[in-house]
């Protein structure tokens, strides 16, 4: 295979020539402080890192977007320098002033992405007024997961869901935004996140529909795993994506994985520097790091997640149509439909 030339920045240049000449990158008592999630940065790829830029690192993990949150607010002292938060979170963070704008000529393995992770401009979130603040680094859809023996033909549709040839066989995700919006997808609205009042109401009454079908709702995949093959379930919205099929695959279930021909929607994870951040080019070259061929695979191999250099098997290729996850309306709204969907309330009372 030939090898792709990359465009060098100064940053690179200087990274490049430090090495060479045998004198450390960066001096002994730097220290990079990163925020992310649990497997984004595992300690075998932080000693790594730190022995090539002859730095240390300091991961703090978090568990939700609350928590990211809370610990970007907290006043941290000294304060994060880089941070992985899904593109929802990162407009969050960039009206807020926490993030400082980056340009993709200092991060030259950008060039290895895909070339729709090389579109910023076309992703919601990552760019505001003209500028880019963050860089897409994993991602994972929430298609169809479905059992190949009792669906041998892999289903095209969102709708198939509500089949009835599927009662008492489907599994769904317990969560009032992803079902509002991926029912919104299968009935082709063009804002699935931005529902009107009319929409709600008639998605809510799908959503009740649905109940006919349902096995029942999960919130973590190892239960939607182990509901699955214990209770024969023959279809399934995969909130998790890619890591519920790696897991069912790991306990010997027989499935397959489809991105349906309205679309998924799916979660992307992205590196941003902070405001605050005290080194640029550290804080750069992890960034970079990060998108290094080796680095990506690990999610593939260790969380069952996408990387943004090579396009998973399941998702048809880079063509597949993915729904990037955005703030929604009205989330009390949304939930409050919701609690009395899964409660049981009666198709009647949904006007």
């Amino acid at each position: 295979m030939a090898k792709r030339a990359f465009r060098t920045s100064g940053v690179a240049v200087i990274f490049f020539a430090l090495t060479v000449c045998g004198l450390p990158a960066f001096a002994q008592d730097n220290v990079l402080r990163v925020l992310a999630w649990p497997g984004y940065a595992d300690s075998d790829v932080v000693k790594q890192f730190e022995s090539r830029f002859n730095a240390r690192v300091q991961v703090t993990f978090v568990d939700s977007d609350e928590a990211l949150w809370d610990k970007m607010h907290a006043g941290a002292t000294p304060p994060f320098d880089v941070l992985a938060a899904n593109t929802a979170e990162i407009h969050r963070y960039t009206l807020e002033n926490l993030l400082t704008p980056l340009d993709p000529g200092e991060l030259p393995n950008t060039q290895r992405q895909l070339p729709r992770f090389r579109a910023l401009s076309s992703i919601n979130g990552l760019t505001e007024n003209g500028r880019i603040y963050a860089i897409p680094f994993t991602y994972s859809s929430m298609g169809l997961i479905y059992d190949r023996k009792q669906i041998p033909d892999a289903p095209r549709s969102m709708k198939e869901l509500w089949n009835p040839r599927y009662q008492g066989k489907v599994l769904d995700f317990n969560s009032a935004q992803h079902n509002f919006s991926f029912a919104a997808l299968a009935r082709g609205y063009p804002h699935p996140f931005q529902l009107t009042d009319a929409q709600m109401r008639k998605i809510a009454r799908k959503l009740v529909e649905l109940r006919r079908n349902l096995l029942t709702y999960y919130t973590v995949p190892e239960e939607a795993t182990a509901y699955f093959i214990q209770h024969k379930a023959a279809l399934m919205f995969g909130n998790y994506g890619t890591q519920q099929l790696a897991l069912l695959r790991k306990a010997g279930a027989d499935v397959g994985y489809v991105i349906p021909e309205e679309g998924a929607l799916a979660w992307l994870d992205c590196w941003a520097m902070t405001r605050a951040a005290t080194n640029r080019p550290l804080a750069l070259a992890w960034i970079n790091y990060m998108l290094e061929p080796d680095v990506s695979e690990l999610l593939t191999q260790r969380q069952g997640l996408a990387n943004t250099l090579i396009p998973p098997p399941e998702y048809s290729g880079d063509s597949a149509h993915l729904v990037w996850i955005q703030p929604v309306e009205n989330i009390g709204e949304r939930e409050s439909l919701w609690s009395r969907i899964v409660s049981g309330d009666r198709p009647e009372r949904f006007p």
